[in-house]
């Protein structure tokens, strides 16, 4: 289909209201994207023709519905390149799909003297659920060096995993502060050769290029559907199979069983052995909606599009009198958001100031404090775009940075 910014704004409701009498000009997508009418219709078809609980009914409802939830199972497999449906798990986020590996396979695979290698650039997400693992296993956290720009400083790593210590890196695929790319194929490859599995969080890296998990050969990869153009509540974990199987599972109770008697129980097979409970079943077909909607564009005009988005910010705010851009200087090298600050305003003025004409960006530490310490800053404010902005949105909410900006400093 051809890339036509009106037409797809046409496509998501949200985008046509207002706030307070101001059109809504979201720049956050980094946080949460907004979804199109597909994937609300694709839901709502479900909840009003197929609305059932999956994998236990005799009836034709219930075929429908798990029908439906392993067809958008198929789905992330296709969108993920895996080579398996069954090495997709379903989660409600990225969030819980890195604490079910750090509780999962973590403890039988990790202990005391043990190091797991974390760039100073990663998400709470995949930094809190390694520290509580570390907590208990005895192992440590090494913290990988970057540069001003975000670059990881590929020497350490080396080094690092030289050392014979470490048991797994985890890595985000693209950073959600500074909108760098880390050389994931490289730094898997180099893990690789000292036998240590990879973990890739790619929940901003998803909606902005192509994934191929067979190709990257990553270990580990997770994702939310919030950030893809999908719904909240639905996330997915891939895992190579015989890492899976492996795997005991994380939360017990029903659908995760083979069969349970009073002696103890023996779990179902992957993935159905992670996915305890009603799984969010109407939240995985908005997904696979999403992934499908998002099919119908090629990347390469997303990503041209995205990129002049973003040199078009980079260049606007680079004439703001005491504006700094964190991370890469070159806005061609960086993917999703730019962050920033401006001296003498504090981020959450400049953001909340903002919000009030209708400008949604964000503002605060993104949950990155590490990254944050690094540059000596509490907070930045965030600037993302998604597939429905304007370049227009894009200059207009840079005059609004200047003018606010000019205000309370003055």
């Amino acid at each position: 289909m051809a890339f036509d910014t009106t037409l797809i704004r046409q496509q998501f409701p949200l985008l046509h209201q207002r706030i307070d009498e101001h059109p809504i000009v979201y720049l956050d997508s980094a946080a949460t994207a907004q979804m199109p009418q597909a994937v609300l219709d694709a839901m709502e078809k479900f909840e009003t023709s197929s609305r059932s609980n999956v994998h236990r009914g005799m009836h034709q409802l219930a075929d429908q519905a798990t029908e439906q939830y392993e067809a958008a199972r198929q789905t992330v497999q296709g969108f993920l390149h895996a080579a398996h449906a069954h090495e997709i798990v379903f989660t409600k986020n990225a969030t819980e799909a890195v604490n079910l590996v750090a509780r999962s396979w973590g403890p039988a695979n990790i202990a005391e003297g043990n190091l797991i290698i974390l760039p100073l650039f990663e998400h709470h997400s995949n930094i809190v659920p390694w520290q509580q693992l570390a907590g208990y296993a005895g192992c440590a956290i090494a913290w990988l060096g970057i540069d001003q720009e975000g670059n990881i400083d590929m020497e350490q790593y080396r080094a690092l995993l030289g050392l014979g210590a470490a048991r797994l890196v985890a890595v985000s695929g693209q950073s959600n502060v500074l909108g760098t790319q880390p050389p994931l194929k490289e730094m898997i490859e180099l893990a690789h050769e000292a036998d240590v599995p990879v973990l890739v969080d790619a929940s901003q890296l998803v909606s902005h290029q192509i994934v191929d998990v067979q190709e990257l050969d990553c270990d580990f990869l997770v994702l939310s559907g919030h950030k893809l153009y999908g719904p909240t509540g639905i996330g997915a974990l891939y895992a190579k199979q015989d890492i899976l199987k492996q795997m005991q599972p994380f939360l017990g109770g029903g659908s995760m069983i083979h069969d349970v008697d009073q002696e103890g129980f023996t779990p179902a097979e992957i993935p159905q052995r992670f996915e305890a409970g009603t799984p969010p079943i109407t939240q995985a077909i908005g997904l696979a909606a999403a992934i499908q909607w998002l099919g119908e564009y090629a990347w390469e005009d997303l990503q041209k599009h995205e990129s002049h988005l973003l040199t078009t910010a980079h260049n606007a705010l680079s004439t703001i009198d005491g504006l700094q851009i964190l991370g890469p200087q070159d806005p061609t090298t960086r993917s999703g958001c730019i962050s920033f600050t401006i001296e003498g305003v504090h981020p959450h003025d400049l953001t909340d100031l903002l919000g009030q004409r209708g400008f949604c960006l964000r503002a605060g530490h993104h949950c990155c404090q590490p990254l944050h310490d690094f540059f000596e800053i509490p907070a930045t404010t965030r600037l993302s775009v998604g597939v429905f902005n304007t370049e227009e949105e894009i200059t207009t909410c840079a005059d609004q940075i200047k003018e606010i900006a000019h205000s309370l400093i003055h």
